[in-house]
């Protein structure tokens, strides 16, 4: 079960403070596409440190629409190293593993639009997550969990870019994964999520819930495992300032992404790179994510 680290629930970094679009500034909790492979394996008991480096870039603001809606010269550009800290437990519950966990996002933020340029450098939004359950039936794997965004990260309303929502995030987790934990084959993963958010006091503006998925789908060659991974976002409910829903129809957003990936097994340590690139979007940026990922035992 070397390669179960690569997964399971959500970790978190700060987009820019865009226009306000699809929810307040065009951002949301979860940077979707963070999981791929793997994602509802839990590894034996143990602490753990997976690694997640991280790379966003977009130089489109899309409408209502999906077309092309930004400021001139628009642009934003983030890069994010992501520890995740892991520890999996010898107590069982309902029949399932017990483990907890907790993200540090450290990540720059660049945004550059109609002749305006800021830059904001250091700890986003942290997760904390107390209790994660995790079941194996032969090979296939569930995790059922709540990760809890922590507004940790530096915010003010006036600035172009911010680290930071300035809001509570909860996001309910359910995911599942099949492959065969001994040998090659082929792997299935998927991870459904769903955003309830707390209002922006500063702004008394409260996005909207979203349901979002991660998914691959890859083949495992042992010790190579190449797949595709993507995701999609589709918010269910308006954004509202003072009560008020906001724009024509509360500026809700939507994302659909696809892309390849790569793992390799390096002796007991599990590397991966994906990138998923944005096919359409509607209230949103639209860019591409690219993620290396790494996994360690203490």
């Amino acid at each position: 079960m070397k390669n179960h680290l690569l997964g399971a629930a959500a970790i978190v970094t700060a987009t820019a403070a865009t226009p306000a679009l699809a929810s307040e500034g065009g951002r949301t909790a979860y940077p979707n596409g963070a999981e791929a492979l793997t994602i509802a394996a839990l590894p034996p008991p143990g602490t753990y440190l997976l690694n997640y480096g991280y790379y966003y870039t977009a130089d489109r603001l899309n409408d209502d629409n999906g077309n092309s809606a930004g400021p001139p010269d628009f642009s934003v550009n983030i890069v994010g190293d992501i520890p995740r800290f892991v520890h999996v437990t010898n107590l069982k519950v309902l029949g399932a593993s017990v483990a907890m966990q907790a993200f540090v996002p450290i990540i720059n933020v660049n945004v550059h639009a109609g002749g305006a340029r800021q830059n904001k450098f250091g700890i986003g939004d942290i997760i904390v997550n107390p209790l994660v359950l995790g079941w194996q039936r032969k090979n296939t794997f569930f995790v059922a969990t709540m990760d809890t965004f922590v507004p940790t990260g530096s915010y003010k309303r006036t600035n172009l870019a911010n680290l930071g929502n300035n809001y509570w995030t909860f996001q309910p987790v359910l995911a599942v994964t099949h492959f065969n934990p001994r040998g090659s084959g082929p792997e299935v993963s998927l991870k459904l999520m769903y955003d309830f958010n707390t209002k922006n006091r500063d702004t008394n503006y409260r996005s909207g819930q979203a349901a979002h998925v991660d998914f691959a789908a890859a083949y495992n060659f042992n010790p190579l495992t190449v797949g595709i991974t993507g995701y999609y976002l589709k918010q269910t409910t308006d954004d509202k300032v003072n009560g008020a829903r906001v724009g024509v129809n509360g500026n809700k957003g939507e994302v659909f992404a696809l892309g390849p990936l790569v793992r390799y097994q390096a002796g007991k340590v599990p590397i991966a790179f994906q990138w998923q690139h944005e096919l359409s979007a509607t209230n949103r940026t639209q860019g591409d994510s690219f993620w290396l990922k790494a996994a360690f035992r203490f």
